[in-house]
């Protein structure tokens, strides 16, 4: 248990205590931290496992570890790669047993949990062979019941799990344990819910090709383990993660039944974090360092539950939720109401490049120079106009020079009836195509383990870029100022992405330093789903770190927008661009031009709306939400958040 561990860092950062005790986590029934960084947060899990290791290696015990598979754990298991290979962490008293696995599922299929175990851990430490345990994707259908048996029976054999490592799904399962998973489940099969398998079509390159079936050790096996830890990144998890945190335990979210565990600690992010009452509404459960942020948020959150604009917000409004030290601060509401107002008002503008000639003291950008060199980062060829097609018009109609750089090829979301029908295409026009008839051949066998050749992936990324050329074209781009930057992270031709390298961060700083831009626009959506979202934007954040003492940098501002996800909150909003009708139709047309994008769009993630669907009526929502707080009515806005560095 961690209270045994020798790490007093980790101890005290990660450390098991009762949950609910203090007043600023009385809502709570599980114990939980929250990091800025999911990095950092899972280095020092990595090390509790680690201190546990040699704990029992002192003791001479056999180390029974439950792993968990998934984007969560990765980084988890690479510290423990990098403990053994550069601190002599060594995995010989180790026996592990997995969470999970498909069924049916052969091993050596890219998208079994055998793969990943072998490709994140197991290949690249000592761990001997025989100690480590994973569900069998190939039983048959007669012998699973009793594979099960045996699976459960073998970790009691053991004395059961000394430590347990657990993501969690949007429906609140951990391992593979859906909604109306018993308290007292062992390891069996068991139906997959639609959600979960939504949520892997991006590794499966479609729903269609989830299985709807897998093997899971049960709720009763997990929390046997002497010691759990869950980890949770990104706020596409923050509703399910607050109501397994502070809701009742329900069969219906098997994630609550934890709250039974007496040494649980769910590690999380600050994106997963964010629906927690101590961090979205911290006015109601302690007294509060009322910072400027902190008072816009209470004060939208205030509107939004009242149902009030903000200039009809009342004394009685803010002391009967919470927040009568605000008003002791700030004086009344009236006073308040107004400076709240005109700090909203002051994010709008139809100048997003800055109005030339303009007094720009209470205006989101600077006025100078009045015209702008300006960088569109889009991390896949289409993210610039679902996310900011409407400024990007704005940017160019007002005259500035406007670059589009699109960080990755996009090769791996056109599907391979896309590809197949323009090689068939190129072949008719040239039949003499040896090139051609390769793809076409290729495509035609291919099985669901076959990587896409190169010759594919430079076909797909083709159309992704003829695509993007076209779109540009329309918003009247010159073709020099658009950048194909094929990022080497992104071109492995699986779902699964390389590690960001010096390459990566040497082809950002290159265009940087050839621009010299006045704006960065780039993506600042971490809940993407695949993940690339958010390694294109630490490729930003490096090339900024490595820049930043250059001149040229200090006269320029980044701005982030989000992507098709979701948006930023309205207290976040640090420019808000309005958009007329004409204009978020000519937005929808942009989007169209990225055809191989618009049906049947690979990586849909839990929203079958086509991402144009889905841009129109986000911009739409976030003017509806301006006006409600009393602002002006507009028929959409796109939002941007500024990133000093």
């Amino acid at each position: 248990m961690i209270k045994e561990q020798v790490n007093p860092q980790v101890k005290e950062k990660i450390g098991y205590k009762e949950a609910g005790k203090f007043e600023d986590t009385r809502f709570e029934k599980i114990h939980n931290v929250i990091f800025d960084s999911s990095l950092e947060a899972s280095k020092l899990v990595a090390q509790e496992i680690a201190n546990l290791i040699q704990l029992k290696q002192e003791l001479n015990e056999t180390c029974v570890l439950g792993l968990a598979t998934g984007s969560s754990p990765i980084k988890v298991y690479e510290e423990l790669v990098r403990l053994h290979k550069e601190e002599d962490l060594s995995f010989y008293n180790v026996v592990t047993f997995n969470l999970d696995e498909y069924y049916p599922m052969d091993k050596s299929n890219i998208q079994s949990y055998h793969y990943f175990m072998h490709e994140h851990l197991f290949n690249h430490i000592d761990i001997v062979p025989e100690n480590i345990n994973i569900p069998d994707g190939t039983v048959s259908n007669e012998e699973l019941h009793q594979y099960c048996i045996d699976y459960e029976m073998k970790i009691k054999a053991y004395g059961g799990l000394d430590f347990q490592l657990l993501g969690i799904g949007r429906t609140g399962h951990i391992g593979f344990n859906e909604p109306g998973s018993h308290l007292n489940s062992g390891t069996r099969s068991i139906t997959l819910d639609h959600i979960t398998r939504v949520d892997a079509a991006s590794a499966f390159l479609g729903i269609d090709n989830v299985p709807r079936k897998a093997i899971t050790m049960g709720i009763g096996t997990i929390k046997n383990a002497k010691r759990i830890v869950l980890l949770a990144w990104g706020n596409n998890k923050a509703g399910i993660l607050q109501k397994s945190i502070e809701g009742e335990i329900t069969g219906n979210i098997p994630a609550t039944y934890l709250q039974e565990h007496n040494n649980t600690t769910f590690v999380l992010d600050s994106e997963a974090a964010q629906e927690l009452t101590r961090v979205k509404t911290p006015w109601l459960v302690t007294s509060c360092t009322w910072t400027e942020e902190l008072k816009l948020k209470a004060v939208v959150w205030l509107s939004e539950l009242t149902n009030k604009p903000f200039l009809k917000l009342t004394d009685k409004d803010y002391n009967d939720n919470g927040m009568s030290s605000l008003l002791t601060e700030e004086g009344t509401a009236y006073d308040l109401n107004i400076k709240m107002f005109n700090k909203m008002q002051h994010t709008i503008t139809g100048w997003p490049g800055g109005k030339p000639n303009a007094d720009d003291t209470y205006r989101p950008e600077r006025s100078t120079p009045a015209k702008k060199r300006v960088i569109i980062f889009s991390p896949h060829p289409d993210d610039d106009v679902i996310s900011m097609g409407g400024t990007f018009d704005r940017l160019v109609e007002q005259g500035h020079e406007v670059h589009v750089a699109y960080q990755t090829s996009g090769n791996i979301a056109v599907s391979n009836e896309e590809a197949l029908k323009f090689a068939e295409v190129a072949s008719a026009i040239n039949p003499n195509s040896e090139e051609s008839q390769s793809i076409i051949n290729f495509l035609k066998h291919k099985s669901e383990n076959d990587i896409d050749s190169l010759e594919v992936r430079k076909l797909k990324g083709l159309i992704r870029r003829s695509e993007s050329i076209a779109a540009t074209r329309y918003l009247d781009v010159p073709d020099e100022n658009v950048h194909f930057l094929d990022l080497p992270f992104y071109e492995t031709g699986t779902v699964k992405k390389g590690n960001l390298t010096e390459a990566d961060i040497k082809i950002m700083c290159d265009l940087i330093e050839d621009i010299k831009p006045h704006q960065i626009y780039a993506a600042g959506d971490l809940a993407d789903p695949h993940g690339t979202h958010k390694v294109c934007l630490d490729s930003l954040f490096e090339a900024l770190r490595v820049l930043k003492g250059q001149s040229y940098m200090n006269d320029c501002w980044v701005w982030l927008y989000r992507g098709a996800w979701h948006e930023w909150d309205p207290y976040q909003i640090d420019m808000a661009v309005p958009m007329s009708p004409d204009q978020v139709l000519k937005k929808r047309h942009a989007i169209f031009f990225h055809q191989s994008q618009k049906d049947g769009v690979m990586f849909q993630g839990d929203d079958s709306r086509e991402f144009w669907v889905r841009a129109e009526d986000r911009n739409r929502l976030t003017a509806i939400k301006y006006n409600n707080i009393g602002l002006a009515e507009y028929a959409a806005i796109e939002a941007f958040k500024r990133y000093h560095f």
